[in-house]
């Protein structure tokens, strides 16, 4: 049987898998990136694609997604300011000697969902991915939707509150990506917490402070979906990314508050799905 291994490349952990065509996967790989050593993260995804084929003769596709605009011909990653300094204009075939076909990382998470998941059989649907920043992709007609220059899908960089001083990398005052994402928990807890678990763990035991904070950014969260549900109209929206693993610590009170916030013409109610 055909195989093809996938990497996900971030500004935390590098995740590969190997799988088989009908989405059964063999083998899972998981190593910390060290963002700032560019030639720690780029040497580990080479030894990984090594290690990954010592398993089957039978590879047929090597897909490597990554933050950030991939290029026209999909062998790089074109812009990604602020963050996995070193990505920019890499290419990863010449590096590899492999023929690798690179991808926004929402986007490819999106396409995966599309295929065995949560959007699977779905023509209309968009996904956001909560983890350090906040990405996202849009399927419209069961195809993926880039735009012009493949920026489409960046949801995380729209605003929640367009009077805040603080920009995203993108130059978005008050993004979505700051109100939720782990790049931007110590200035929204005021240095209290340094990661988003500890956050939802202080909320789960009910710390006053911390319960303020999450429901703060689950709120903006749950106003975006539902904005963005009037723009797209979609069957389903999909929650992945980190931060989902939060389950029905994020999903009972963000459904809660798109309840309040969804337009529901005619009783019509879009569903809110975690990521498989």
């Amino acid at each position: 049987m055909e195989h093809a291994i996938g990497i996900d490349l971030g500004c935390t952990h590098i995740k590969a898998i190997l799988v088989k065509a009908d989405g059964t996967i063999v083998k899972e790989i998981r190593q910390d990136t060290d963002e700032q050593n560019d030639a720690h993260w780029k040497q580990s995804v080479k030894q990984i694609i090594a290690q990954l084929k010592k398993e089957t003769s039978h590879i047929n596709a090597i897909g490597l997604s990554a933050p950030g605009l991939a290029n026209a011909t999909n062998t790089c990653i074109e812009f990604m300011p602020g963050r996995l300094p070193g990505l920019e204009n890499f290419n990863w075939s010449d590096f590899t000697g492999e023929r690798i076909y690179v991808l926004n990382d929402a986007h490819a998470a999106l396409m995966a969902e599309a295929q065995f998941g949560a959007a699977k059989n779905k023509k209309y649907a968009f996904i956001l991915t909560l983890g350090t920043g906040v990405g996202g992709g849009i399927l419209i007609d069961g195809k993926l939707y880039q735009g012009v220059g493949q920026m489409a899908g960046h949801l995380g960089h729209s605003t929640v509150d367009a009077m805040d001083n603080n920009k995203d990398v993108t130059n978005m005052p008050g993004s979505l990506e700051d109100a939720i994402g782990n790049l931007s928990i110590e200035v929204r807890t005021k240095g209290k917490f340094k990661t988003t678990w500890d956050l939802v763990q202080a909320y789960q035991k009910g710390d006053d402070f911390a319960t303020e904070v999450w429901l703060t950014s689950v709120r903006k969260l749950a106003a975006s979906i539902a904005s963005f549900i009037n723009i797209l109209s979609p069957e389903v929206v999909i929650i992945g990314g980190g931060i989902s693993k939060a389950e029905d610590t994020l999903m009972k009170p963000l459904q809660k508050f798109v309840n309040k916030f969804e337009w529901q013409p005619g009783g019509k109610k879009t569903e809110i799905q975690l990521a498989h």
